[in-house]
């Protein structure tokens, strides 16, 4: 039998719970972990995260069956999950650490993402130009063990809220 052939993905959409379990509910979604990806600061903490000053973002890994489900259909819904014309901000949480951004792993991912932010901003769906910014996936620092799948673990439906 032969192994199916996973693939990554990794997201920055503001704080990293929601972002995590939003993904986790698409079918072939293996796997989602938060984590920092993006700055300067090697093994990097929350709390240092916090400060604004590392270069980090918090962001999510995905791991998928590219069987099941595409990077494509990710990316569309990465669009649809917040709002992607907001520089280092989503809601009411601010800084370099929530911005919007994708991480990619390979050049078909970087063509993907690149044709559909551009294809967004044509639209006209949103009033401002699109911030999110597309840069190639570094070193991924996984988050502590209480912010993986916090929702989760305290009962709490991210659709709700």
């Amino acid at each position: 039998m032969e192994a199916k052939t996973l693939q990554k993905a990794t997201f920055a959409a503001g704080c990293f719970w929601h972002v995590e379990d939003a993904f986790r509910r698409i079918k072939g979604v293996v796997d989602a972990r938060v984590g920092y990806t993006g700055g300067f600061v090697a093994n990097p903490t929350y709390k240092l995260v916090c400060t604004d000053t590392t270069g980090h973002a918090e962001a999510i890994e995905v791991t998928f069956d590219p069987d099941v489900v595409s990077y494509e259909e990710l990316v569309e819904f990465f669009w649809t999950m917040h709002d992607p014309t907001q520089k280092n901000r989503q809601g009411p949480d601010w800084g370099i650490q929530y911005r919007t951004a994708i991480f990619t792993h390979g050049e078909q991912q970087k063509k993907i993402a690149e044709a559909s932010k551009q294809a967004l901003d044509e639209s006209g769906r949103f009033k401002k130009s699109i911030a999110t910014e597309i840069t190639e996936a570094g070193e991924f620092w996984e988050a502590e063990d209480y912010h993986q799948q916090y929702y989760a673990k305290r009962g709490i439906d991210s659709c709700s809220i």
